[in-house]
């Protein structure tokens, strides 16, 4: 695979880049600080593209490819990973729509979101289903008018505020996974209540509770066929994993950049702490992990360009990525010392956030489990 960037991406990039520094950058402590969600920033990403270049032309985006998502996401990441989530919110539904919905369904629900103009995100976690999706309780009952829907979903990155959400629930649980179907909602309805949950990182990007009471689901709202929400989930994790690995390769690139800085400016004992070997050391492994989790996140992009599976190339991008970024994140603080540990500085802020690519778009164990069964021959992750 050839990993030199075209000038199509080296344009990519620098917007992102350019973007990042002048509109995210100066506000990024703040926003942090006061747990501020940025719709604007949302639509000027939409403006300039950045939720579209996965989708084609015909429908509004750029087609620019997934290469050129991984850049953007890293860029963005690296100054605030937060607003990175804003960015799969958008994308993420805007791919399942494309991937599964009908040719209306596309017409009309991808453009508001890849312009930023409809906040999206989906809900798959519930109280008692993380890992295990099959384990959901919400269930979408057949009525005459359509479906019926009564549940919760937990953890939902941007529920607080999302116009929309691609909601997967059982409408035959007797079938187990392949009882579960996919519908597309509009949450500004009766129905749907809202809860706002606290946790340690990304402050800027809203995370909470959709509870569904009696929500009524017109047919037409049901994308593919009733019991494939399943195979239609896993697609859809796939695609936002990889922006998140991507992300996750920016935030260990800022934390790397902190304790490079810091060590070339700071004086103990009559010389630079870079100049000791110890933390020599530690700066070489930062360096080592975000680079080859950089290219393992190139090679799933490029995978995903020439439309080959990388089911498995996505899940070991985004281990390893998740684990540089925890890992880059932890020895930023220690190489900074007080000062990392200091609210006045960004380190600190990058430890909490990095943590949650551990967590999200399955699990840092998820991932091991489906590296090690595609090694085994238990369960192929590329299988057609």
């Amino acid at each position: 695979m050839d990993f030199d960037l075209s000038e199509e991406l080296t344009a990519v990039r620098d917007l992102a880049h350019g973007f990042a520094e002048k509109e995210i950058a100066p506000t990024a402590a703040k926003d942090d600080g006061e747990h501020t969600f940025r719709r604007d920033l949302v639509l000027k990403m939409g403006e300039l593209g950045f939720h579209g270049c996965v989708i084609p032309e015909e429908y509004g985006g750029t087609n620019l490819g997934f290469f050129a998502l991984a850049l953007i996401s890293e860029e963005i990441a690296r100054v605030h990973s937060a607003i990175r989530v804003y960015i799969n919110m958008q994308v993420g539904p805007a791919l399942t729509l494309l991937d599964f919905g009908t040719e209306e369904q596309k017409r009309r629900w991808i453009p508001p979101l890849i312009r930023g103009e409809a906040l999206g995100c989906f809900a798959i976690t519930e109280p008692n289903a993380g890992s295990d999706v099959a384990s959901m309780a919400t269930t979408a009952t057949k009525s005459d008018r359509g479906y019926i829907l009564n549940g919760t979903k937990t953890w939902i990155s941007n529920a607080p505020v999302a116009d929309t959400a691609i909601v997967f629930a059982y409408t035959d649980k007797s079938k187990r996974h392949h009882g579960i179907s996919a519908f597309y909602l509009d949450l500004n309805r009766s129905g749907v209540s809202r809860r706002t949950l606290g946790k340690l990182g990304t402050h800027a990007s809203p995370t909470g509770e959709l509870i569904f009471e009696n929500f009524h689901i017109p047919e037409a709202s049901r994308i593919g066929q009733e019991g494939e929400g399943f195979k239609i989930c896993m697609r859809h994790l796939n695609h936002t994993r990889l922006g998140c690995a991507a992300g996750a390769v920016g935030l260990a690139r800022a934390a790397r950049e902190a304790a490079v800085s810091y060590a070339n400016q700071r004086e103990q004992f009559g010389q630079k702490i870079g100049q000791f070997q110890m933390n020599q050391d530690l700066i070489a492994q930062m360096v080592v992990h975000e680079e080859a989790a950089r290219l393992l996140v190139y090679r799933a992009a490029c995978l995903a360009d020439r439309k080959q599976p990388n089911n498995l190339e996505v899940s070991i991008a985004k281990y390893a990525a998740a684990e540089a970024a925890a890992f880059a994140a932890d020895v930023a603080l220690r190489i900074l010392g007080a000062y990392g540990y200091s609210t006045e500085f960004p380190v600190e802020r990058y430890l909490r956030d990095a943590k949650s690519y551990q967590i999200v778009e399955g699990s840092s164990n998820i991932q091991k489990l489906i590296i090690a069964q595609d090694a085994l021959g238990y369960r192929k992750a590329n299988r057609q």
